[in-house]
């Protein structure tokens, strides 16, 4: 047996970025696993059982898929919410609209599928959630500001969730992950490529471990892994940081 053979997973975001990788390794570890695509389309070599379409912004959408994935697997163990994008905002410079897509795409859809989940698990006796926080929730950003408060949003959503749900026998936590993928690239597009050796340099000053972003599968699958199984049963309202020491969360 593997790590994760009797586990039943739904991963948001699975086409791309942190959710590709959870989809590869939730798998690899013998997780049946649901993913959910929107604007990628699911990649062809994918390891998931299913792939849905989701808009996770829509609480009617995530509803149905909860349903559907419910139908696909015949229950729920696991939810890993990595469906998110990055977006800039200067502050003094962020208008309704792009404040409205941020938070929308970030922290609402985290409340309506960790909501929708909840309504699963409690019936099954328990389960896990995984959302996908940011250390500009915690420090954060002079470019992303608005994406910095979605995120800090987050955090504190999942502490609350964990709070209410533990006696159920669901753990709710986060991470915060500084990886290599194309979503990290999107604050290089935004300050263009005359930026690029700075923030090279920037990375290499700040990242103790190797001095870059990690690899999404090597590095951050082994912990998706972990709190995905029963080993972690006795964690939640976490905040994980998996960056290379990036931000060294203190008490």
């Amino acid at each position: 047996m593997t790590a994760l053979d009797d586990k039943r997973i739904l991963v948001t975001g699975g086409a791309s970025g942190i959710g590709a990788a959870a989809v590869h390794a939730l798998s690899a570890a013998g997780a049946a696993v649901v993913a959910t695509h929107h604007s990628t389309p699911p990649p062809a070599d994918s390891m998931a059982t299913s792939w849905l379409p989701c808009d996770v912004r829509d609480p009617a959408a995530v509803t149905e898929t909860l349903q559907r994935t419910v139908d696909v697997l015949g229950g729920l163990d696991v939810l890993v919410h990595a469906a998110g994008i990055w977006q800039a905002g200067i502050p003094g410079h962020i208008e309704p609209d792009e404040l409205d897509f941020v938070l929308d795409t970030n922290l609402k859809s985290t409340v309506y599928t960790n909501q929708a989940a909840h309504t699963v698990m409690q019936g099954n006796g328990g389960g896990g959630f995984i959302n996908l926080g940011s250390a500009e929730g915690v420090n954060g950003s002079p470019l992303s500001a608005g994406y910095a408060a979605a995120k800090a949003g987050v955090h504190a959503w999942t502490r609350s969730a964990a709070k209410v749900w533990a006696s159920a026998g669901i753990t709710v936590n986060a991470l915060a992950p500084a990886m290599d993928t194309p979503g990290a690239d999107r604050p290089r597009d935004f300050l263009g490529p005359d930026a690029a050796p700075f923030l090279d340099q920037q990375l290499q000053a700040s990242i103790p471990i190797g001095g870059k972003l990690g690899d999404p599968v090597r590095d951050l699958g082994p912990m998706l892994v972990f709190l995905a199984g029963d080993g972690a049963r006795f964690i939640t309202g976490q905040l994980l940081a998996v960056d290379g020491g990036l931000m060294m969360l203190g008490a």
